[in-house]
């Protein structure tokens, strides 16, 4: 039987990856905590741990994990900005669920577009007070507007069509263009200039944490509207509250935010908010915030821990090869899968 230690475990994540266990005698020992320095040594025992978007995998971590004998790091998400892929080399593999429903995702980035352009959220809270005036609700068409996707995977692409469902001249900007796709690519620096809207779909790393900064906000059309549904770490908060307070963005709809987590995932209802950065974006007139939720639904669920499970059984039963392991030999961490003939270490 493969033992896991699931770290940060949800009421919401049990289900299908119990399923999912039994039907491959898969044991997962369910934590509530996050994994990090002082919780690696819950792994004890253990052939793998299983770890979602704010735990913590770095080289300490990684090296308790080694000691306990804990073999494979499995990420139940697609991001993995989170683990050093470097220092795990040559002691744990990591795998990762490269795609588990990117519809849900690109669906979530146009409903808090839709509810940030057409003053849905308030208007919800007015009628709810049996305020019925139209006062400051007016919104914008969509239809015509341009806007620009910076990342152009599976989620950007499927929120590319969408946006082009409802009229809107999509331009994007990626490092890797998608070949015949049919995508008006341009620079960085122009999407800045021509967008009414920017989308983030692109991963988090050394180039691109902090791309939305004090400069490229100076760069972007005023009331510019700025979505994130992909990592918090994309986006500079102090400069987007500046740009905010200056009325540059126009509004801004945040699914993540960059020191998330140790706040979202959590009932914090009762208790005072000591970020303050946070604090103040919420309470921008303009500024929606959602807790990571993007990717929360049921078919999501499902697919990640089928994926999931899946990968953990690949590597212990495929003598150590999975199509989706992240692996540092060749540098390319996701891009040699396609040519992998053998084992990463």
């Amino acid at each position: 039987m493969i033992k896991v230690a699931f770290y940060d475990a949800k009421p919401y994540d049990k289900p299908s990856f119990e399923k999912y266990g039994k039907l491959h005698d898969m044991q997962f020992r369910f934590l509530e905590t996050k994994l990090n320095g002082d919780t690696a040594a819950l792994s004890a025992g253990c052939d793998a741990v299983c770890i979602f978007v704010n735990d913590t995998a770095n080289a300490a971590v990684i090296d308790k994990l080694y000691k306990n004998g804990v073999k494979l790091i499995a990420l139940r998400s697609a991001g993995y900005n989170n683990v050093d892929v470097r220092a795990a080399f040559g002691k744990v593999h990591v795998v990762h669920v490269p795609a588990y429903s990117p519809y849900a995702v690109a669906e979530h980035a146009m409903a808090l577009l839709l509810t940030s352009v057409r003053r849905i959220h308030k208007a919800y809270n007015r009628t709810r007070e049996f305020n019925f005036s139209l006062k400051g609700l007016t919104g914008f068409d969509l239809h015509g507007k341009t806007i620009g996707v910076i990342g152009t995977g599976k989620i950007g692409r499927i929120f590319i069509d969408i946006c082009r469902g409802f009229g809107m001249h999509v331009i994007a900007y990626d490092r890797f263009p998608a070949a015949d796709s049919g995508i008006e690519y341009v620079t960085l620096d122009e999407l800045f200039a021509k967008s009414d809207v920017i989308s983030l779909h692109c991963p988090l790393t050394d180039e691109t944490r902090h791309m939305i900064d004090a400069d490229a906000i100076a760069k972007m059309k005023k009331g510019v509207v700025i979505l994130n549904t992909s990592r918090g770490g994309l986006i500079d908060a102090e400069a987007l509250l500046d740009g905010i307070k200056a009325r540059k963005i126009g509004a801004a709809c945040l699914d993540v935010y960059e020191e998330e987590a140790d706040i979202f995932f959590e009932d914090r209802s009762g208790h005072i908010l000591n970020d303050d950065l946070l604090s103040r974006l919420i309470s921008m007139p303009n500024v929606i915030v959602t807790s990571h939720q993007a990717f929360l639904t049921e078919e999501a669920l499902n697919n990640i821990a089928e994926t999931t499970v899946n990968n953990i059984l690949s590597y212990f039963e495929n003598g150590g090869m999975c199509d989706n392991e992240l692996c540092y030999r060749c540098g390319n961490i996701e891009r040699c899968k396609s040519e992998r003939k053998q084992r990463c270490f």
